[in-house]
């Protein structure tokens, strides 16, 4: 098993590539799955996330490859099986947006149910009713979520859930209904430019959809879709996680890549704290201060600040000249990773869904131990600026979301290397 060993103190200086995302390109790598022909994806991130969706697609019949340009190829060999199994999908929950499309497309699917995760439970219902709402049948055996229907049709389906509108399910409904007869309403859809990004990819293999990017998503159903070429909107979570390193070190990075646009309520809680964001010619520019502001962040469907950068934020607000608050609205149980935090001199004190962070001088080296994906990131950030060598185990968890991220760190000045256990 593989872990990161740094050793903090240095200035972060330079430019940075931001990939593309992964939580755009796995909706759009299983839509493929709807297509006739080739489909060719451009700026889809190398990452063990990837990799999985890649191998759960080949077992459903749909073949790929990688030219030396990078780009991805796709195509559909095989629509025989249309099982997803368990093996495939607790590894991975995005697996389950291969449910819609199945259903479009084989007019079955089978799907494992993912469970839960160490970031808490994160139920597919949703899913479920607004594929049942299109016409499916739904039956629950042996761990497996079973849908069929002769033909899918179009319905008004809301998706509001009790944290808000569901980004996976949105485009399991969306996929769904491309290929429904009529026209499909979704209410609460989710605005993520994820979500925007496969609505674009599905307009350019033939779908009808409009109101993407607005809580209103109106899908007019149509007899088949082809194969395209897409390339991959960039990762906000990566440019954003990026961002709060240049702070946390009072470093000066240019993000190549990154987008304004799909991060002003990050822009705007950064601002806040004292660190300087601006447009750059390329993507954006980050530069901040010695001393760093507190400030109040509340994690909400997009627009609002994202919860994959919560525990990004909450390393960067260790430091903060006062008290901040964070409250998680998304997934309550998001905090693992403020044990680890308070091993390295954090001052955390978790109420429910609500962190008060007292800013502390300085953060100590400290053995930690990464839970999920965006706590890695967060133990990083506080590794890069701790005193002494910080050693976040289980390596694997960053790889899943970040594409070579020490590499990237190392080329502007951090002190971070990957080592394997002996």
């Amino acid at each position: 098993m593989q872990y990161f060993d740094i050793i903090g103190g240095s200035r972060l200086k330079g430019s940075v590539e931001i990939s593309g995302s992964k939580n755009a390109a796995l909706p759009i790598i299983a839509a493929s799955i709807l297509c006739d022909g080739e489909t060719i994806l451009r700026n889809v991130p190398d990452l063990a996330d990837v990799r999985q969706m890649l191998t759960l697609l080949l077992r459903l019949g749909v073949k790929s490859h990688r030219d030396a340009d990078g780009a991805l190829h796709l195509r559909v060999e095989d629509e025989m099986n249309v099982h997803a199994e368990y093996e495939l999908v607790s590894k991975m929950r995005a697996s389950v947006c291969v449910m819609g499309p199945l259903l479009a497309k084989r007019r079955r699917a089978q799907v494992s149910m993912p469970g839960g995760c160490a970031i808490g439970d994160r139920p597919i219902d949703l899913h479920i009713l607004g594929l049942q709402t299109l016409g499916a049948d739904f039956e629950l055996a042996n761990g497996d979520v079973l849908l069929k229907a002769k033909k899918l049709k179009a319905a008004e389906i809301f998706l509001g859930g009790p944290f808000g509108s569901s980004v996976t399910a949105t485009a399991n409904v969306m996929m769904a209904a491309t290929l429904a007869e009529g026209r499909t309403i979704i209410a609460s859809a989710a605005c993520e430019p994820e979500v925007t990004d496969l609505a674009n990819f599905l307009i350019a293999c033939g779908a009808r959809i409009t109101g993407h990017g607005t809580p209103e998503i109106t899908v007019e159903g149509v007899d088949r879709l082809k194969g395209t070429e897409h390339r991959v909107i960039a990762d906000r979570i990566e440019a954003g996680t990026f961002m709060m390193a240049a702070a946390i070190t009072n470093g000066d990075l240019d993000l190549v890549g990154a987008r304004m646009d799909h991060m002003r309520a990050v822009v705007d809680r950064l601002r806040r704290v004292g660190i300087i964001v601006e447009r750059g010619e390329k993507g954006i520019t980050v530069s901040s201060s010695r001393r760093l502001e507190p400030v109040t962040i509340t994690t909400q469907p997009y627009p609002g600040f994202p919860t994959d950068l919560q525990a990004q934020a909450m390393a960067l607000l260790c430091l903060a000249d006062g008290n901040s608050i964070i409250t998680e609205k998304i997934y309550p149980d998001r905090f693992l990773h403020v044990g680890e935090l308070n091993r390295m001199g954090a001052q955390l004190h978790k109420e429910g869904p609500t962190v008060i962070i007292s800013g502390v001088k300085r953060l100590v080296g400290a053995p930690v131990m990464a839970s999920d994906l965006r706590a890695s990131a967060a133990l990083i950030l506080a590794g890069l600026i701790a005193k002494g060598t910080t050693r976040v185990q289980r390596a694997y968890h960053i790889d899943r979301g970040y594409e070579s991220i020490e590499e990237k760190l190392q080329k502007v000045g951090a002190n971070i290397r990957r080592q394997n256990e002996s």
